[in-house]
């Protein structure tokens, strides 16, 4: 890690996020006033208790008392540390995540070495492009338009031995970072130094592949001519695992502010083509089938994924090992299709002979994953019979097995009851898990059980005058702007407990102001007071706008002032008729004396 991600930043996040888009993806949301509700994606119920808030840029359960911003959200449904909910974030916002300076711990980062230099091998292929005709021409004949080259920065690895090594491998460290980064590939038996090492890529079209973050990572390349293997790719690196990352998710969040669904195809170049048709919310794996890593991560931005597959033995088998991969992130609210194109095109082909609009409405009819399940199973076995209906069944078990307990499992099953024509209760005991038969709690279950039984809402109520105007800032940022100058003198010198967060809080907004719920919490995420200000901010507001607010704040801090003012006056006019003041207890006095009409004008 380079560094603390900056609170300036995490503020700019949060001001341009929208949590309910977030929330919306994973969890079925419905609009109820002017908020959102749902039931609770971490507690079992069938009565909605979860509820959004866009004002506030924060949710709520009232059922398990879950509670927090977007990021909050990220790290509890996602099960993402802090800085890789910051990341994920902060791709769907298109902004990328400052890093503060950390002395000896910026300089151990071991990956910046290397994310330099790909960057640095990725301009030099890109430069390349521009110089060889032949490779533009190649670039041409397959359709790719210069701002499309320039857009995906693709370029051009020379038919050559060393260029890259010769360019970039002038010393034996830098021979070693060619190597960790996928470059460079090492002879079995090497002569002299120089004769080590040999580029990995050449003559072949080059398209970098990008984190999330747009850093490069490593490369995919494209023969220009015949020969094999057709596409290769960089190897496994520490900064590249083919297993995660998709091809043109970058690029595509950066065309797209607001992703509604994902298409998922298997190349570089039918990616970079259907981007170029104006289809830009498709991406690619990298030379591997579909996985759990890669749908997790779509998953994180979208709630609809349509598999694109070649309609060929190869690509229904493809599409059948995503089916696979694909069941246990099926649930409700979630939208899986298949869409097989026609035998002998590919998605590269088939939109730049049909152009986008006709390509977009195969995609509209593109076939759901409950129909594709059910259409592959009928044609393995033969349903008229009792025979054929066994072999279906015992064929679909292990398949709805994997699909995690809820609505969309229930239908499922219907679905295939519907099938083999049995009532969907007989089915479910007939494909009954060896799990479910013993007993076994689902999933979800184990983890409400692991979490206990829900606590009832604790009614914090309006609370002694702090608490009330702490509760104020949460849920009306601006209403600090209505503290008076002379209020915020005299709360320096106040000593009440916990007076000090009401100050901290009021700094804040005075030095960099919050502009909603969400951002006021993430500043104290890592304080001890965070899950109390949670609380505060799922209680209804004391008042119903930040106008309202502002009076209803300065009047509790002045309230606050004179009653602390009263106290002390009483305690030191108690001490001087018993045991008499010191000098500096008589000066106080005095200036208490002083300043209570001061106090009660303000």
């Amino acid at each position: 890690m380079a560094g603390r991600i900056p609170q300036a930043f995490i503020d700019e996040l949060i001001a341009r996020a929208d949590i309910v888009e977030i929330i919306g993806t994973r969890v079925p949301l419905k609009k109820a006033g002017r908020e959102y509700k749902a039931c609770c994606p971490f507690h079992d119920e069938k009565t909605p208790s979860f509820w959004v808030s866009p004002d506030k840029q924060f949710y709520h359960c009232f059922g398990c008392q879950a509670h927090g911003t977007a990021l909050g959200f990220l790290m509890e449904y996602d099960r993402l540390p802090f800085p890789e909910a910051v990341e994920d974030l902060a791709t769907r916002v298109g902004l990328p995540v400052p890093r503060e300076a950390s002395g000896s711990q910026e300089s151990g980062d071991v990956s910046a070495p290397l994310y330099d230099l790909l960057i640095k091998v990725s301009d030099f292929y890109h430069a390349a492009l521009l110089r060889n005709e032949r490779a533009q021409a190649y670039a041409a004949q397959r359709g790719l338009l210069p701002e499309t080259i320039q857009r995906f920065q693709i370029g051009y690895a020379s038919d050559a031995w060393s260029d890259v090594l010769r360019r970039f491998g002038g010393h034996e460290r830098a021979q070693t970072q060619l190597l960790a980064s996928g470059l460079v590939i090492e002879r079995e038996r090497a002569g002299s130094s120089g004769d080590r090492y040999y580029d990995r890529f050449r003559d072949r079209l080059m398209f970098p592949i990008r984190d999330t973050r747009g850093r490069v990572i490593a490369f995919g390349g494209r023969i220009l001519d015949a020969g094999e293997p057709k596409y290769l790719n960089s190897p496994e690196t520490s900064l590249f695992h083919k297993g995660k990352e998709l091809y043109g998710l970058y690029e595509t969040r950066l065309a797209r502010r607001t992703l509604k669904r994902l298409l998922v195809v298997e190349g570089y170049m039918d990616t970079v083509r259907l981007h170029q048709a104006g289809l830009t919310y498709a991406v690619a794996t990298l030379g591997t089938s579909t996985t759990a890593e890669h749908l997790r991560r779509a998953f994180r931005l979208v709630s609809a994924i349509v598999f694109c597959f070649d309609g060929d033995r190869a690509g229904r088998a493809a599409a059948w090992r995503a089916l696979q991969q694909v069941l246990p992130e099926a649930r409700e609210g979630r939208e899986i299709r298949f869409l097989f194109l026609p035998e002998g095109e590919d998605p590269d082909s088939l939109v730049g002979g049909e152009g986008s609009e006709a390509f977009e409405a195969r995609l509209d009819s593109a076939l759901p994953l409950s129909e594709y399940l059910v259409a592959q199973l009928l044609e393995q076995t033969d349903v008229s019979h009792a025979d054929g209906k066994a072999q279906f069944v015992a064929l679909a078990r292990p398949l709805l097995d994997k699909v995690p307990a809820g609505i969309y499992r229930e239908l499922l099953f219907e679905r295939v009851a519907l099938a083999v024509q049995v009532p969907a209760t007989r089915l479910a005991q007939w494909m009954r898990s060896p799990e479910a038969a013993a007993g076994k709690p689902a999933a979800r279950e184990e983890r409400a059980a692991a979490r206990g039984p829900s606590a009832p809402l604790r009614r914090i109520g309006r609370g002694n005058l702090i608490t009330q105007s702490i509760s104020l800032l949460l849920h009306f940022p601006s209403a600090s702007n209505a503290v008076l100058e002379p209020q915020r003198l005299e709360l320096d010198r106040s000593t009440q407990p916990g007076i000090d967060v009401l100050r901290e809080l009021l700094e804040q907004q005075r030095t960099a102001p919050a502009t909603s719920t969400a951002q006021a919490l993430e500043r104290w995420r890592e304080r001890a007071e965070y899950h109390r200000f949670c609380e505060l901010a799922a209680q209804e507001p004391l008042v119903p706008d930040a106008v309202s607010a502002g009076a209803e704040l300065r009047e509790a801090i002045t309230r606050l002032l004179r009653s602390e003012s009263r106290r002390r006056l009483e305690a030191l006019i108690d001490k001087a008729r018993a045991d008499g003041l010191n000098d500096s207890e008589k000066q106080e006095l005095q200036a208490l004396l002083i300043a209570q009409p001061r106090l009660d004008e303000i």
